[in-house]
């Protein structure tokens, strides 16, 4: 998963269930997505970081952990 993204939930006490709904998914689609097996479209990055509310980037939220700012 996403460490950043993941620490963004928690702060905002948002489970991968409530963004499943939000994005119209299933829990176990998001589950593939957030773990690589699947890919998230920019779109559904760009709805999880507004129901989020954060202020963090795309780019620190989808950060992998080979990737700097991970």
């Amino acid at each position: 998963m996403y460490r950043n993204l993941e620490a963004e939930m928690a702060r905002a006490g948002i489970t991968q269930g409530r963004i499943a709904e939000e994005l119209g998914i299933t829990p176990t689609t998001l589950s593939l997505k957030l773990n690589g097996k699947s890919n998230l479209s920019l779109q559904e990055c760009v709805k999880i970081k507004r129901f989020l509310g954060t202020s963090e980037t795309l780019d620190y939220l989808f950060a992998t952990e080979n990737e700097k700012g991970a």
